[in-house]
């Protein structure tokens, strides 16, 4: 997905002399991937700092990709990296985030008089309902965050018991 990005940067500013690039993907404090490019800047002036703001940042699964223009004034190595840096943490402070919540999926099929319980379950464990099928039976799609996997599933089972022994 991340190159993807780029290459989309690439294809919008095809002109521009560079494309640098740097990524961070998972938790901010303990990323499952990360990776940076200079795409042809001097090395360690362009990919490197922008990671480090990225690292820096409370924010994961984040990629920033600065198209960049020769103006006709060189910037040296120090301001290079002061140029990078700081449209980074300019593009960080306009990013409009959202928590990311792992969440687990499951298809559950259940009676007709269990279907208003199941609905007000998943609500009670901050889930939802991705989609909802009527036969004999009603079958449903839904997702719960992961934290909450365990206990919905009791709650689920402990009701299925009690009304099967009705």
């Amino acid at each position: 997905m991340a190159m993807q990005v780029l290459g989309t940067q690439q294809i919008l500013y095809p002109d521009a002399r560079h494309h640098c690039w740097a990524y961070l993907l998972g938790a901010p404090t303990q990323p499952s991937s990360l990776a940076s490019n200079d795409d042809g800047e001097p090395s360690g002036t362009a990919g490197k700092p922008m990671l480090n703001v990225l690292q820096h940042s409370d924010i994961g699964n984040v990629m920033v990709v600065i198209s960049r223009y020769f103006g006709g004034v060189k910037l040296g190595a120090g301001g290079l990296v002061r140029a990078y840096s700081r449209a980074t943490s300019l593009a960080l402070e306009r990013l409009q985030t959202q928590t990311f919540i792992p969440r687990i999926h499951m298809h559950l099929t259940v009676l007709f008089k269990d279907e208003q319980f199941i609905r007000h379950t998943v609500a009670q464990h901050q889930g939802s309902i991705d989609a909802c099928q009527y036969s004999d039976t009603v079958s449903l799609q839904v997702s719960v965050p992961k934290v909450a996997e365990l206990a919905f599933k009791q709650h689920i089972q402990m009701v299925i018991i009690h009304n099967e022994s009705k």
